[in-house]
C-alpha cells in the first residue's frame, strides 16, 4: 500500500508542477463567460461542430493522465477565446466519433472550421502553444 501512496504523491506533485508552468487551475479563472467546454457524445457531436465557425473538440478519457493535465487548459481557453466554441468528447463513451476521426492517441484536439475538420492537435501541449495554434484559424 505504501508504494501506491508514493505513486499518488508523485502524480499530484507532477500535476501541480505542470499547472504552475503551463496554466492556471480552473478556480483561478476570471470573466463571466462559461469556463467549461460543452460535453459531447456520438449524438450531439455533428450538430456542435456545425454550429460555430470555429470549433475545438477535446477528445479524452477519464483514465488518461495527460488528458487530465490538458482539461484545465482547455477550460481556460474556452473562457478566454472569443469566436471559438469548445467541446469535449469522452472517447470511451463515444466510440463512433472516435472511430470516425481515427483517434489513436489522447488527448487529441480536433479543430473544425465551418463544420469541416481542418486540424488535429495531439498530446499534452502547454497553454501558450495550444492558444497560438487555435488563434491561427480565427
Amino acid at each position: 500500500m505504501e508504494i501506491n501512496d508514493d505513486i499518488e504523491r508523485i502524480r499530484k506533485k507532477r500535476m501541480e508542477d505542470f499547472m504552475k508552468r503551463f496554466g492556471k487551475g480552473p478556480d483561478e479563472q476570471d470573466g463571466n463567460r462559461p469556463s467549461k467546454p460543452e460535453v459531447l457524445n456520438d449524438a450531439s457531436f455533428d450538430g456542435f461542430v456545425k454550429n460555430g465557425s470555429l470549433a475545438v473538440v477535446d477528445c479524452y478519457a477519464d483514465w488518461c493522465m495527460p488528458c487530465k493535465m490538458v482539461t484545465p487548459i482547455v477550460e481556460q481557453l474556452a473562457n478566454e477565446m472569443k469566436g471559438v466554441t469548445f467541446g469535449k468528447l469522452n472517447v470511451d463513451e463515444s466510440p463512433r466519433m472516435a472511430m470516425r476521426y481515427e483517434i489513436m492517441s489522447i488527448p487529441t484536439l480536433l479543430v473544425f472550421k465551418n463544420g469541416e475538420p481542418i486540424d488535429r492537435i495531439i498530446g499534452a501541449l502547454p497553454k501558450a502553444m495550444l492558444k497560438s495554434k487555435i488563434e491561427g484559424y480565427l
